[in-house]
């Protein structure tokens, strides 16, 4: 696929400095960058490479002032590197939207609808009464129950299960492995030391540009007409763990292998690292902060902490302590040497006073 500089300026919102009519046909390191490549410079220490690249053109800022000749064309913008991060992603969105028509095998019921340029793979499966917008891409062997509703511009990777009652919103993308509307951990122990187990009828709600990772997974809702909810613009990791009538809160990230447990509800711009437990029926706040493997065993109602550790605290009291923490073998060396000195100590006799009495 082939882009002139020109087009790439104009999706930028860029100037060029160089030959306009040039074309581009792949995104590159600067320091690897050959010809009909295009790089970026947003970090000075990479300067040097400037002067030195094969690539075609560099995107760089409109404040930059060269030491020297540069051979390659300029794109002149605010920020390189959130330039280049927004031309990744269209270089990425119209390679996966490449792909159109109908393989066969594949299902599809006679009472559900797909909008335009649409694509299904081989041996994919799409339920009764579920509705699908333009422009979705559904990979081999993906499965969509009935009833599921999926707005446009939505690729869905091979192997991906989508429960029925489902809502994904518009421009998502969902890779592979992820089960969506799976029943939510529910079972009631008897009196026998069993478990029964309590029917999951809910739904899950995704709205609009949500990118799920691969083999993470996000339970349905207990009772009817109750919804798990990923809100607009979340990020998520591979294998990750979202329980029942959990809502994630917009514009939050969460990273690999973290689990969050029923009916919490995070907010909004929160950052959770790798590992993270969440316990059942809490509230984390918005634009909180959350370590890896931090342990969160009540409510974060403060917006804008950030928190370490289980039970997770405050991250630079986390590391007062940790400070501490690790000279606790010396210091119980230093103790034991002090109490077998004071052992060795000989009591020494005080004499009384009788103050003149016998």
């Amino acid at each position: 696929m082939e882009f002139t500089l020109h087009q790439i300026a104009h999706i930028l919102h860029g100037e060029v400095r160089g030959d306009g009519n040039q074309k581009i046909n792949m995104l590159a390191k600067i320091q690897d960058a050959r010809q009909g490549q295009i790089s970026f410079l947003a970090n000075p220490k990479y300067e040097q490479y400037v002067y030195t690249t094969h690539a075609s053109a560099i995107i760089v800022s409109k404040d930059f002032q060269p030491k020297k000749d540069i051979k390659a064309s300029l794109i002149l913008v605010e920020d390189p590197y959130s330039s280049f991060t927004v031309l990744m992603e269209e270089y990425h969105k119209r390679i996966s939207f490449q792909k159109a028509g109908v393989e066969q095998p594949s299902f599809f019921s006679e009472t559900a609808t797909m909008g335009n340029n649409a694509y299904r793979g081989a041996f994919s499966y799409v339920g009764n009464n579920t509705r699908i917008g333009d422009n979705v891409k559904i990979y081999p062997q993906v499965f969509i129950g009935d009833n599921v509703t999926i707005g446009n511009d939505v690729i869905l990777h091979a192997n991906v299960k989508i429960y029925a009652g489902t809502r994904i919103g518009n421009h998502c993308v969902i890779h592979s492995g992820t089960v969506i509307g799976s029943d939510g951990f529910g079972f009631a122990p008897q009196d026998d030391g069993s478990y029964k187990t309590i029917p999951q009828l809910g739904n899950v709600i995704i709205e609009d540009q949500v990118t799920i990772g691969a083999n993470t997974v996000i339970d349905c809702a207990t009772l009817l007409g109750d919804s798990t909810i990923i809100r607009q613009g979340v990020k998520l990791d591979n294998l990750i763990q979202i329980a029942h009538n959990v809502e994630v809160g917009k514009n939050t990230v969460i990273a690999a292998q973290t689990g969050i447990s029923g009916s919490s509800k995070i907010g909004e711009n929160c950052m959770i690292a790798g590992q993270v437990g969440i316990a059942g029926h809490l509230v984390i706040a918005n634009q909180t902060s959350l370590g890896a493997q931090a342990g969160i065993s009540k409510s974060v109602t403060e917006e804008g902490q950030r928190l370490l550790g289980y039970p997770a605290f405050d991250i630079k009291e986390y590391f007062r302590s940790y400070a501490v923490f690790k000279k606790l073998p010396d210091v119980g060396h230093r103790l034991r040497d002090l109490e077998k000195k004071i052992a060795e100590i000989t009591p020494q006799s005080v004499e009384t006073p009788n103050n003149g009495q016998n």
